[in-house]
């Protein structure tokens, strides 16, 4: 019966709702620039239209089948292709997914900056942003020069144990 149901409605026309999704999706895919939670936003709504749809189509294409097994109805009506109308289900499902994981890196990236770099450094071209608790030039170059001498030390750490792990690896020399 799934076979019959994505045989049938080939030619069938999704309604203009649907037409109205793929055109702000392609308006979402030129706006690069738009923040993650925003697009997320956008796309709810989609995503319920969608699930209706996906619904309506499998009530209706229930109903031919049933009638069709009934004896009640010939197959004369194509039904809607269930397949095409949940696929596009699932990628705004995937949208959705890649928005909140990229929201999710932005907040982890910016409790990390925080925490590594608490204070600002006050900028020439924003002096009405600048506050109590900012850094300093002087005390923000001190900062980075303490981590960069940090991560040196861990990459000389981390050499120098690849080298001891590497020399055990090799044969000592020759037995005598």
């Amino acid at each position: 019966m799934a076979a019959q149901q994505q045989q049938q409605g080939v030619g069938a026309v999704p309604p203009t709702g649907m037409q109205q999704a793929t055109s702000i999706q392609q308006q979402l895919s030129q706006q690069q620039d738009v923040d993650p939670v925003q697009r997320f936003k956008m796309l709810i709504p989609q995503l319920k239209e969608s699930l209706q749809f996906v619904m309506t189509i499998a009530s209706s294409n229930l109903g031919h089948n049933t009638a069709i097994d009934n004896g009640v109805k010939t197959n004369d009506l194509p039904a809607q292709r269930f397949d095409k109308s949940l696929e596009e289900f699932y990628a705004l499902c995937d949208q959705l997914e890649l928005c909140l994981r990229l929201a999710y890196e932005c907040l982890s990236q910016s409790i990390d900056s925080a925490k590594h770099s608490p204070n600002l450094v006050p900028t020439a071209t924003k002096p009405d942003t600048v506050q109590n608790e900012s850094l300093s030039y002087s005390q923000y170059l001190g900062m980075i020069k303490s981590q960069i001498s940090c991560a040196k030390d861990i990459h000389n750490a981390l050499l120098e144990c690849s080298k001891k792990i590497a020399g055990k690896g090799q044969p000592q020399g020759i037995m005598q």
